[in-house]
């Protein structure tokens, strides 16, 4: 198979043999030069295999607004004790971590719909603004989370004194 050229690849022309394939009469075999050989194919379906295997973490859904001086997150955690809670701050990032445990009353085939989260969850926020780390604050009333994040004020200014080290030895 030849290369293609360059204006094939710009506006996506195909090439004979990729016609030649594509016909109905085409078998595809060891000797097709275009073929993928066995060995790469079981690997990836090996590696598609593992993957529901992970845990994954669900995504936790939020709310992110502003004020003036805050930056306010808000996330629905019902059944999740606030202990379990794992929260990162930096100045402009935030991570949510968690886990809600299910309390299964009914075997599997005894339910009619299933759409509740169980398990673990997270979710990282990249913050439209540099926050205060220090002052952050959060709190869970009846299942809902809310985190106050007051923004760097980055017009404030300050004096300093300028000390004196003369006289001393």
């Amino acid at each position: 198979m030849k290369k293609p050229s360059f204006l094939e690849r710009l506006t996506g022309g195909q090439s004979e043999d990729y016609d030649r394939i594509l016909d109905d009469e085409h078998q595809f075999g060891d000797e097709d030069e275009l073929a993928v050989a066995d060995e790469e194919t079981d690997e990836n379906w090996a590696e598609e295999e593992d993957a529901p295997d992970t845990q994954q973490d669900g995504e936790l859904p939020v709310d992110m607004y502003q004020t003036d001086d805050t930056i306010v997150i808000r996330a629905l955690v019902a059944g999740v004790s606030p202990a379990d809670l794992e929260i990162s701050i930096t100045r402009d990032m935030v991570t949510i971590r968690g886990v809600r445990d299910e309390y299964q009353e009914a075997h599997d085939d005894g339910y009619f719909h299933r759409e509740l989260f169980w398990g673990s969850f997270s979710r990282t926020l990249l913050l439209p603004e540099e926050v205060a780390i220090d002052e952050a604050e959060a709190q869970e009333k009846h299942g809902l989370l809310e985190i106050k994040l007051p923004k760097l004020d980055k017009h404030r200014t300050t004096q300093l004194k300028v000390r004196s080290n003369a006289g001393h030895k």
